[in-house]
């Protein structure tokens, strides 16, 4: 007697016996759900892999200390204002070229590393202001002062030189006589 779990198998029919032909679909059916199950699982632990591999770190790269000193001389400590985080003794400056270092071996341009400091201070953090906008007219005034100058100097000379080739004024006739009178006179 065959046993009867109350639920119609797929592809049965109601009362007649299961042929060869259904016995196939209900095994093509069940492996099939295996198979996706099995491809299921893979593709999960294929992207845990893959998300695992993406956010680990990159392997630090090593930090010439020429580079590290170079940016840190070029960016102002906060707590000295005067000296550049690689000359100033501070613990804040310290800091400041630990962070240069971590960014560097992450794999930052120097730029970039420079730019963090720039969003998190602002243009001030920088000893050199860029040269852009704004900023043109402190690198320009120097230039511009010199070449005034220059043109200053330049006219003056020119000035000075043209009174010296100038005729001597008009002496009188009896000025000149005494004048040549005195220098015949002196020994």
């Amino acid at each position: 007697m065959a046993r009867s779990t109350g639920c119609s198998e797929p592809g049965a029919r109601s009362g007649a016996s299961a042929g060869p032909r259904d016995h196939d679909v209900v095994g093509a059916t069940l492996e099939g759900r295996g198979e996706t199950a099995t491809r299921t699982l893979a593709l999960v632990v294929g992207l845990l892999l893959v998300a695992t591999l993406a956010s680990a770190q990159p392997p630090a790269r090593p930090v010439s200390d020429e580079t590290a000193h170079r940016i840190a001389s070029e960016l102002r400590c906060v707590v000295c204002q005067n000296l550049s985080v690689a000359d100033s003794p501070s613990e804040m400056a310290a800091q400041m070229r630990a962070i240069v270092r971590e960014r560097l071996a992450a794999g930052d341009s120097p730029e970039q590393v420079r730019e963090y400091f720039v969003q998190r201070y602002g243009e001030w953090i920088l000893l050199a202001p860029r040269r852009q906008g704004f900023n043109l007219v402190v690198w320009g005034f120097p230039v511009a002062a010199v070449a005034l100058g220059l043109l200053a100097v330049a006219f003056r000379l020119r000035r000075w030189t043209r009174h010296a080739g100038a005729t001597p004024a008009r002496v009188d006739t009896a000025m000149s006589e005494r004048i040549r009178r005195e220098l015949e006179r002196e020994p």
